[in-house]
Parts: C-alpha cells; sequence; structure tokens
C-alpha cells in the first residue's frame, strides 16, 4: 500500500489500482468474472466517490459523498470475503486488500462524524 499513509487521496487511488490488479488474475469462470466484476466497480467507485467528496460546497454535501465511499468500501470488504470463503485469488493479496479497506472504513466514518454541524 501506499508510503504516504496520511494523504487519503493517494490511498484511494492505490486501493482502486490494486484491486484493479487482484481482479484481473481472478479465474475467468461465471464466478471470477461475476465477483470480480463487482469488485472492480465498488472498489473504484470508492475512490472516484472520494474524489467527488473533495469537491463539494457544503458538509452535507461531503457527508453523502462520503456515505457513498463508506458504502463502496462495505461491499468490497464483503466481496473480498466471498472471495476469500471460495478461495479465489491470492490470500495474500486478499488480506492486505481488507486491511487497508479496514482502515479506509475506520477514516471515513470518523471523518463522517467529525464533519456534522
Amino acid at each position: 500500500m501506499s508510503d504516504k499513509k496520511f494523504d487519503l487521496e493517494d490511498r484511494f487511488v492505490e486501493l482502486a489500482a490494486d484491486i484493479a490488479l487482484f481482479c484481473k488474475d481472478l479465474p475467468s469462470d461465471f464466478t471470477g468474472q461475476y465477483y470480480g466484476n463487482q469488485l472492480l466497480r465498488s472498489g473504484g467507485s470508492a475512490a472516484l466517490n472520494f474524489g467527488e467528496a473533495q469537491g463539494t460546497y457544503t458538509p452535507k454535501d461531503y457527508r453523502f459523498k462520503a456515505s457513498l465511499v463508506l458504502k463502496e468500501l462495505k461491499e468490497s470488504r464483503v466481496n473480498l470475503r466471498i472471495l476469500s470463503r471460495i478461495n479465489y485469488g491470492s490470500e495474500q493479496i486478499k488480506h492486505n486488500l481488507l486491511d487497508e479497506i479496514e482502515q479506509l472504513v475506520k477514516i471515513t466514518s470518523t471523518i463522517i462524524k467529525n464533519k456534522t454541524p
């Protein structure tokens, strides 16, 4: 993961890129394609929504965008847990992705709580 632990945009970009690389190596059967496509969308969406949140004008809009980020991170987490359960993809990479997602969930949750007027 990123050396700049406090640069959230870099961390989200790196997470999305790492997920894309992970998905590339999933089996190309129906199951691998289905869960890989879902994970690719949710991981990428978390990063893109984080970028959108940076351009908001009000705390309410920021909280809304950040809540979308949180939703996509949680979807990615469940997807990776399913892939672990069915033994798809590298265990070490899944572990690293899950660890980063957990950290970003905690950070994003804190940001949402602190942006309350």
